[in-house]
């Protein structure tokens, strides 16, 4: 039997997939991840401790009793399966009784009707994010992203070879955008500006009056907004959620979202791209052959589940939402409470939307405390409590605390954070 080159005393090339350079874009992208930093802090927890885990650093609320899918929105998947109509391939922009009830959806909160053939599925609001960023990835491109924002949009950019530049978002003006910021990083080159509202991770919901003066902005720049609206009408404070797609007839939108957050059912991965195109400048731009084009090599949300999407739509009632809402806001309220009260933690904004909140570490109050990460570390050890640094999203030194979860767990694992606080705390001269 014949041996290989090296084994016969010959010389080969060195095995092509072992060099270090091939998938260092990917490893570097994936590393960013929240999942990935997440895996890093919980890594330090102490295993044999005696208290469980509170985690408190995710966004998926399905790990609390209190935070589950309507009624009918299971028993429309279980009639959608037993149905055995949608045990198939759909088709690639997705089945069009699904596309249909979306832009209806969509459409109760805008000045004009969107029609099935704006509408875009995807597996998840990730898969809609990942669309987009590959189609804008044009050498030379670059998109303003939020600073702090998703992770996820940097690691696609970063994998997409697509530049990113950060503009701020102000945590005494409630987390508003720096539109000044935005006009000096955009040049001829810029493609897009995405905004998260309501804001993951700031909790933040803005106001029709920031939102047209974020779309007059894109107007004067010549670039299209993408609006990640994934927690639309997650909004339980002041100001009630506004869809960009609203100014669609100032600057073209595309919005992408899911039935994830709203539904509370992250893990049925139905997602959508809404072409928010008053004037017809994407369509112009042939931007939806694109869409169309990049969903036909990518996969497709379960069809099951799209045979599902009408009558989860037509049949969740509003009962439903405001219990919903109800949790939040009073999970929100006991969250920015408790930060207020814990030495070494500030919160500049109180959360009205989402399920998350922005708070700042104030390092000269704790002892022995070298950053974000370090701190999340030594809690995880310490307190078995996982917030998620700040650094993971662009804000070095503070952290992300996600409150959709039950009282008594948040409370719990707050008390946590503030008994580390005051064990770590400086003493006053």
């Amino acid at each position: 039997m014949e041996g290989n080159g090296a084994a016969a005393g010959g010389t080969r090339r060195p095995w092509s997939i072992c060099r270090q350079s091939a998938g260092a874009p990917l490893a570097a992208a994936g590393s960013m991840s929240i999942r990935a930093v997440l895996d890093r802090v919980f890594s330090a927890v102490d295993a044999s401790g005696p208290r469980p885990v509170l985690a408190i650093g995710n966004g998926d609320p399905t790990a609390s009793a209190c935070f589950r899918p309507p009624l009918e929105a299971e028993e429309a998947v279980v009639e959608a399966l037993r149905s055995r109509k949608h045990n198939g391939y759909s088709p690639c922009v997705g089945v069009l009784p699904a596309r249909r009830a979306i832009a209806e959806y969509l459409s109760r909160d805008l000045p004009y009707q969107l029609s099935r053939d704006d509408i875009y599925l995807t597996s998840g609001c990730c898969q809609a994010i990942d669309v987009m960023i590959s189609i804008l990835a044009q050498p030379g491109s670059n998109i303003l992203l939020p600073k702090p924002g998703f992770p996820l949009y940097e690691s696609r950019t970063m994998f997409s070879n697509l530049e990113d530049r950060h503009f701020n978002l102000i945590p005494d003006r409630g987390w508003e955008a720096d539109l000044e910021s935005v006009e000096a990083l955009a040049d001829e080159n810029t493609v897009a500006m995405v905004i998260v509202n309501p804001s993951n991770p700031c909790g933040s919901v803005y106001s029709h009056d920031h939102l047209a003066k974020i779309a007059e902005t894109a107007r004067k720049l010549g670039i299209i907004i993408i609006a990640d609206e994934v927690y639309d009408h997650l909004a339980f404070g002041n100001k009630p959620f506004i869809p960009m797609g609203i100014f669609a007839d100032i600057v073209p939108v595309i919005t992408v979202g899911s039935i994830s957050k709203r539904w509370l059912v992250p893990g049925w991965r139905l997602g959508w791209i809404a072409m928010c195109d008053l004037n017809g400048i994407l369509k112009e731009a042939k931007v939806d052959k694109l869409i169309e084009s990049y969903i036909n090599i990518t996969n497709d949300p379960a069809t099951f589940i799209q045979g599902a999407v009408p009558q989860i739509i037509a049949n969740t009632k509003e009962d439903y939402f405001m219990k919903i809402l109800n949790l939040l806001r009073n999970s929100a309220d006991l969250c920015y409470g408790k930060i207020k009260e814990t030495r070494g933690i500030t919160c500049p904004h109180k959360p009205e939307g989402s399920m998350f909140v922005m708070a700042k570490l104030d390092l000269s109050c704790l002892d022995g405390i070298q950053d974000d990460l370090d701190f999340c570390c030594r809690l995880a050890k310490e307190e078995s409590v996982i917030v998620l640094p700040g650094s993971a999203l662009g804000m070095k030194d503070w952290i992300r605390i996600t409150f959709a979860m039950d009282m008594p767990t948040l409370e719990n694992a707050l008390e946590r954070i503030k008994s580390f606080c005051q064990r770590h705390a400086k003493l006053e001269a």
